[in-house]
């Protein structure tokens, strides 16, 4: 697999982008406020919340780049 030249630069994202990543990031807030609300505390717990974190910033990636790596216009 050859990685996009971009692959770990920073993309800016365009207004449009900045958007969608708005609507994604407060839809992941509502779901970890519930699921912090109804998940019992322990290790379990934990690995889950910082995993949303990573899904979530992944999804942001995924709003500025396309399946190839290469910046979204």
């Amino acid at each position: 697999m050859t990685l996009h030249d971009s692959t770990f630069m920073y993309l800016k994202p365009t207004n449009d982008q900045l958007n969608q990543m708005e609507l994604v990031r407060e839809s992941f807030r509502d779901f970890a406020k519930v699921l912090d609300a109804e998940l019992p505390d322990g290790p379990d717990k934990t690995w889950i919340m910082r995993e949303l974190r990573t899904v979530a910033m992944w999804a942001n990636v995924t709003l500025t780049r396309n399946a190839d790596g290469s910046p979204r216009s």
